[in-house]
């Protein structure tokens, strides 16, 4: 994998997936940094996100958040300049949002898709390095029209 450690995050919808993807990256022997929640106690998705992508901004490290859909988390997180989070339902998806976006927080949603894809998934997003080149121009763009 290329990463050496990762942020984590979610809300209670996304809490067991979380768990699960948390498991498997520390198998890969990958450090998990937990940023909540931790309860099944309905809760609100921005907070969650809102302390991944301001972790992921600071230690340059990429991240992953868990909704029920992934879609709130995703809005939230592209809120942010210089974070690009990929909602991805595939391994196509993910490995995409990476060699052409060089995205840094994958997004998934816990009732869309069941751990053993959650795994694929990660699996193709972290070992997956972005390509550059004439994808750099259009982050870069992305970056300058709409902040």
């Amino acid at each position: 994998m290329i990463c050496s450690n990762i942020i984590v995050g979610s809300d209670h919808a996304g809490l067991s997936l979380k768990q699960e993807c948390m498991a498997y990256l520390q198998k890969q022997g990958i450090s998990v940094e937990d940023m909540g929640t931790n309860s099944e106690d309905s809760c609100d998705y921005p907070e969650f996100a809102v302390k991944v992508c301001n972790r992921v901004l600071e230690s340059n490290s990429p991240g992953i958040l868990i909704c029920g859909t992934g879609l709130g988390m995703s809005m939230t997180a592209n809120r942010f300049s210089n974070i690009r989070a990929a909602l991805c339902t595939n391994e196509v998806m993910a490995r995409m949002a990476r060699k052409h976006n060089n995205s840094n927080i994958l997004c998934m949603g816990s009732r869309i898709i069941g751990p053993d894809l959650a795994e694929s998934i990660l699996e193709a997003f972290l070992n997956t390095e972005f390509d550059g080149n004439r994808h750099q121009k259009r982050i870069d763009l992305i970056e300058s029209l709409t902040r």
